[in-house]
């Protein structure tokens, strides 16, 4: 009898097994296997799952499933509140996409060019993931045609609500099929949510993971601290000092209070980062493309990253403070001990334990370089061309080249701190695919 765990026991074929296994997908998450069987027979789902579950998996497989590459209009459009969350389910379906050769995965959102994505519309897609504002644009311009719609995904429902899309979900929502799969996804919920279910879906399946199979997961702590700014700046300095992470990202509610608890890690010998609305998007989409690859090791953010930030291993959260909404802490934790690993969240309060002692051991730096190949997927750029280069020609060890992303245009690879002058001076100096390319280090934002 096949595990009801493993992915073997679902209805696909081998293609997709054998990619999940290259994938290291080895059993499915909870989510995954209470929801991805009613999805792949058609079901609509209810699912209520935090970040971390593997949810973007479980949507990505039922979803890739029911469409039919270059079939002239998008098959599948999944709705999601952030640019950035857009950005790493576009990511991930690519990756999960591979057994579908020439399938065309969109990205629609705010902050990146309209005429790029109207391009892109002309020449057909087959997936289109976007937020809500930006999807409606082009649907009202009659550059998008939702007609064709499979599978509709409404990704962290509650968030999109938050923000005010309900009439804007509607809308696009009416642009669609009726006879569509409609699946729904989100970390609580509310009876806003709930109705959005029952306007939009068809006897919809409800699957929950419990909040508390997550949270065992993640320690969790809250040091007394004073009232102050630099109180509890001091005081993250030591918990940073004391705990070691890897990596944290750093929660608080106001932009300028970022900037500030910024300034003061970089007085203490801590660098770190700001991520906020007030950044441009280029910088925003930096910054986590740092964080995530090992580059950066303290980013210091408000709510802004408490949704989207996809990082599997992220080492700790610290709140500086205290959201209004508890569930905007749920989420800021959730950002750790994501897809089965452990996790450390710390709160800083007026109630809580003692603060560690002071740590008199320097803060080493992140242990990875980023470094820009201004050649991506249109210059027919694959990992493995750019993995080549570096060991055969360059003689990088395998072991010293980290996490490597393709764009259309650009590609960046993360090598470790040791070897990256001289991997930065082997693709200055060298050629990939007997092709030269320009190629500089990636400095964090300022």
């Amino acid at each position: 009898m096949a595990d009801p765990r493993s992915f073997s026991s679902l209805s696909l074929g081998q293609p997709w097994l054998d990619n999940l296994a290259q994938l290291e997908y080895r059993e499915m998450t909870p989510i995954q296997a209470l929801a991805l069987p009613a999805m792949l027979a058609g079901r609509d789902v209810l699912g209520q799952a935090g970040t971390g579950t593997g949810k973007t998996a479980a949507f990505g497989l039922a979803l890739l499933a029911r469409v039919t590459p270059r079939s002239g209009r998008p098959g599948a459009l999944v709705l999601c509140p952030t640019r950035e969350l857009a950005t790493q389910i576009t990511d991930e379906l690519r990756r999960l996409a591979r057994p579908l050769p020439h399938t065309r995965i969109l990205t629609l959102s705010g902050g990146t060019s309209v005429q790029r994505e109207r391009a892109s519309l002309e020449h057909g897609v087959d997936v289109v993931v976007g937020t809500p504002g930006r999807v409606l644009d082009h649907l009202q311009r009659k550059r998008l045609d939702l007609g064709a719609i499979k599978t509709l995904v409404l990704d962290e429902a509650d968030r999109m609500l938050e923000m005010g899309f309900v009439e804007t979900v509607g809308e696009i929502v009416r642009a669609t099929r009726p006879d569509r799969q409609t699946l729904l996804f989100s970390a609580t919920f509310p009876d806003a949510v709930r109705t959005l279910s029952t306007t939009y879906q068809r006897d919809a399946e409800q699957v929950v993971v419990p909040s508390e199979e997550v949270a065992a997961r993640i320690t969790q702590i809250t040091y007394a601290t004073g009232p102050s700014l630099r109180d509890r700046t001091e005081a993250v300095v030591r918990v940073l000092g004391h705990h070691r992470p890897d990596s944290a990202v750093i929660f608080c509610n106001q932009r300028e209070t970022c900037d500030d608890v910024a300034m003061g890690l970089a007085a203490a010998g801590m660098h770190a980062v700001t991520l906020h609305g007030g950044m441009d998007q280029h910088d925003r989409n930096t910054v986590l493309l740092l964080l995530k690859n090992g580059s950066l090791r303290f980013v210091v953010a408000t709510d802004v990253a408490a949704r989207g930030l996809d990082i599997d291993d992220l080492g700790a959260v610290i709140n500086v403070e205290l959201p209004r909404d508890p569930d905007v802490l749920t989420h800021r934790i959730g950002r750790t001990g994501r897809a089965g690993r452990t996790g450390l969240a710390i709160t800083l309060d007026h109630r809580g334990d003692p603060l560690p002692p002071p740590s008199t051991e320097p803060h080493e730096l992140a242990p990875m370089v980023t470094i820009a190949i201004q050649g991506g997927r249109q210059d027919r750029l694959r990992k493995g061309d750019i993995v080549g280069a570096l060991t055969n020609d360059m003689k990088i060890a395998g072991t010293d080249i980290g996490q490597i992303q393709l764009a259309e245009r650009i590609s960046f690879v993360a090598i470790a701190r040791d070897a990256a002058n001289r991997a930065l001076e082997g693709l200055t100096a060298g050629k990939i695919k007997n092709r030269r390319f320009r190629a500089y280090r990636i400095q964090p934002p300022r």
